[in-house]
């Protein structure tokens, strides 16, 4: 058996066999820088691990913080970092790094005070981590269709305008990459004013045709003479009658004609006769146009010369000439600002006066076609006119031209409208697409000026936030209510067929990458102004304005509730998210069913009561988009 003895502590400290107390004391150092070692690399290895994740956090803020700018996105990760490090934040450095491929990298690096571990020697650690992160987002499209119609006067559109400004505001972006967000205005009332660009989306316009005529004009080139006029052989009590010589004249009976250059008889010169009893060789004058024998008693005996002119047409009517006029016989015409040509007799104003909105306008309409450049105004009488001066243009009234023509809705009285930048629904089997509008125009809109073109035109899409406030502030309330219109343009702002149209807009493709289109359509009731040729339908709905300036057709393209929800359905498939915003919409189940319908989602579609919800539902929309702009 083994018996152990232990030695005091005090007389261990005394024995000085080996420097035993030295030996311990020099490894209970290093022992103990050990275990300080151990205990500052776990602490290490926590701090690190709690870094990295702060780190990741604060690459991911900065890289899904495309909307700021460099220094706003650095500040905002940075402030993401402090927070998940509490105490150990301010102490460390980040360092941030944009990448190819919109990728940002961020470094964070901090010094590590160690305790026991300083006992093994060397100085404090500096702990440092990276992460990586790939910048989300997509590119923003947005156009919002904005009800500017006469129901919206006062507060209301005050209010309109505050909620446009305050989704305006959030979703353009001062920072447009690496993506971008841009917005377009689509105001509508009794249209849409397509402003400078109507002309590509409608077609060209005919114009006006200038107006020409030279003395005579009215006359046949060919001319003939004129041997003898002589008075009856024996004069009736009631008169003379004159008989003209012309050997081979050619003329028949009602025929008229223009004498000039005859000497002794000077008082037939100047003036138009009717040709009666005719021979080959002589003929009887009568008066023109009323008819009867001329009473030449008291006229001054003939003695020589003389020419006689045919009238162009039969009824001696006035010609114009205007290079490729473009008229048919039978044509309505509008004519204005030719000087001279004054009538007499009774005789019709070659100048109408404005016909614009009137009942019955006097109009012309084209009597002889001659050529591509001469024509004559029907039921005119060329004589009862002075002479021609200076000026004139004459306008067509046909569906595309500068003016049309039609009968009323209301008793069939007769019309005259003025076309506008306006437009009214595209028709055919392309009127609920987007296909371009080279081969298959909008529509035409000739407005009454009791519910005229809107002044409010339409915006392309832009991210000058300073041009979009300017556009809604100038918005003004007036007009009955083409909703349907205004959703065909909220959808035309987006799609790649238009962009043409507006090239500066810079319009995506439907199917490019990271890219979100969508339109808002707001509202604050029924839609009832529908088109036929360009005016107003007659069996456009209540609040359209007066029958008496709505054409005798029903809407060519049906109602305009169902036209809107036809061509919703459209964008939808495009790819379009919508957005719907009812504005104290009234019990009106096809209000209702349109803004059901028209949404992307039950989640798509807001009821405003007033014109703080109005607000409130347009910052909702605007923060959706934002949300949409990271996270897709």
């Amino acid at each position: 058996m083994v018996t152990r003895r232990w030695k005091s502590i005090d007389a261990f400290r005394r024995d000085r066999d080996g420097n035993v107390a030295m030996m311990w004391a020099l490894m209970g150092a290093v022992l103990l820088g050990l275990v300080g070692l151990t205990v500052d690399f776990t602490r290490a290895q926590m701090i690190r691990t709690q870094m990295q994740n702060a780190v990741d956090g604060a690459a991911l803020y900065a890289a899904r913080s495309q909307g700021l700018s460099t220094t706003e996105r650095n500040a905002a990760a940075r402030s993401y970092y402090d927070a998940e490090m509490g105490s150990y934040g301010p102490g460390a450095e980040l360092i941030f790094t944009d990448l190819p491929d919109n990728h940002v990298a961020i470094v964070a690096r901090m010094p590590m005070p160690l305790s026991l571990a300083r006992l093994v020697g060397g100085g404090d650690w500096t702990l440092e981590v990276g992460s990586e992160a790939e910048r989300g987002g997509v590119n923003i499209e947005v156009a919002m269709m904005l009800d500017v119609t006469g129901s919206m006067g006062g507060s209301r559109i005050s209010n309109l305008r505050d909620a446009a400004n305050d989704l305006i505001g959030i979703v353009v972006r001062d920072q447009q990459s690496p993506y971008y967000s841009r917005v377009g205005l689509a105001p509508y009332s009794m249209g849409v004013n397509a402003g400078s660009y109507a002309t590509a989306a409608r077609g060209a316009i005919t114009g006006g045709r200038s107006l020409n005529a030279t003395s005579l004009n009215w006359l046949s080139s060919t001319t003939r003479n004129i041997s003898d006029i002589e008075k009856a052989n024996r004069c009736r009590r009631s008169g003379c009658d004159l008989t003209v010589t012309s050997n081979g004249h050619g003329y028949q009976d009602g025929d008229r004609i223009y004498i000039s250059g005859v000497n002794g008889m000077t008082d037939v010169n100047g003036e138009v006769f009717t040709v009666d009893y005719v021979n080959s060789n002589s003929f009887v004058l009568e008066h023109s146009p009323s008819g009867g024998a001329v009473n030449g008693r008291d006229f001054r005996n003939y003695s020589s010369g003389g020419t006689m002119r045919r009238c162009l047409t039969p009824e001696c009517e006035v010609v114009f000439s205007s290079n490729n006029h473009g008229f048919s016989a039978g044509d309505y015409i509008y004519i204005t600002g030719v000087n001279g040509m004054n009538d007499s007799n009774g005789a019709q104003e070659i100048n109408n006066p404005n016909p614009v909105n009137r009942n019955n306008p006097a109009l012309w309409r084209v009597g002889t076609v001659f050529d591509s450049n001469r024509f004559s105004l029907r039921d005119s009488y060329a004589p009862y006119y002075s002479n021609y001066n200076s000026g004139g243009t004459a306008y067509c009234l046909q569906y595309g031209c500068q003016y049309l023509r039609f009968a009323n809705a209301s008793n069939g009285t007769i019309r005259v409208h003025p076309i506008s930048t306006c437009v009214s629904e595209r028709t055919g089997g392309n009127r609920y697409t987007d296909v371009a509008p080279a081969g298959s125009p909008v529509g035409l809109n000739y407005p009454a000026d009791g519910n005229p073109c809107l002044s409010s035109e339409i915006l392309p899409l832009t991210s000058n936030r300073t041009l979009l406030t300017n556009r809604v502030n100038a918005m003004q309330a007036a007009g009955s209510t083409a909703g349907q219109i205004g959703v065909e343009w909220a959808w035309y702002l987006l799609s790649p067929n238009w962009s043409s149209l507006w090239p500066g807009s810079g319009v995506a493709a439907y199917n490019a990458p990271r890219t979100v289109k969508i339109v808002v359509i707001m509202t604050d009731g029924e839609f009832n102004t529908p088109y036929c040729n360009g005016v107003i339908a007659e069996d456009a709905g209540s609040g359209s304005g007066s029958s008496s300036d709505h054409i005798n057709c029903n809407a060519t393209n049906g109602n305009p509730f169902a036209q809107a929800q036809a061509t919703c359905q459209a964008m939808k498939q495009a790819g379009v998210i919508i957005y719907t915003v009812g504005f104290e919409i009234s019990n009106s189940q096809n209000v209702t069913n349109l803004l059901a319908n028209c949404a992307t989602s039950s989640g798509h579609r807001f009821m405003a009561s007033n014109g703080q919800e109005l607000r409130d539902s347009f910052r909702q929309i605007a923060n959706s988009i934002t949300q949409l702009r990271i996270t897709r």
